[in-house]
């Protein structure tokens, strides 16, 4: 199936609105994502940000590819990069790149500040 700009902009809305500040169980994940290292990615976040959100600020498809850019927000409730749970709600600015292909995401690009979301979870105010 080949998707129009349109029709992979709605889709990507769609799981977003599913799964952001959501439980994301993987019978969920797996009716949008056919991207074996992105449900292993949401499965490791979910696990350490439970029911966290990803908000999209703005979006640009073309063809089967949309791009988001926007914000992770999430309470640490679980270890992540080494960090037991702090309580902390953290943010952290995005940008995700979505391949759609056969009504589900194919393939994934993500980039985010990583460094600013761990000063979060360390304390280090200027992070936040």
């Amino acid at each position: 199936m080949t998707e129009t700009a349109t029709d992979a902009r709605t889709f990507i809305t769609r799981y977003l609105g599913a799964l952001s500040g959501h439980p994301k169980p993987a019978d969920l994940v797996a009716s949008f994502v056919s991207d074996a290292s992105l449900m292993d990615h949401i499965a490791l976040v979910e696990s350490a940000f439970a029911e966290y959100e990803l908000v999209a600020e703005q979006m640009v498809a073309e063809g089967a590819l949309v791009a988001m850019r926007g914000t992770f927000r999430g309470c640490h409730s679980g270890t992540f990069a080494g960090i037991p749970a702090t309580g902390r709600v953290v943010t952290a600015p995005l940008t995700i790149f979505y391949r759609l292909e056969n009504g589900k995401i194919a393939e994934h690009w993500l980039q985010f500040d990583a460094a600013a979301l761990v000063g979060q979870l360390q304390g280090d105010v200027a992070a936040a």
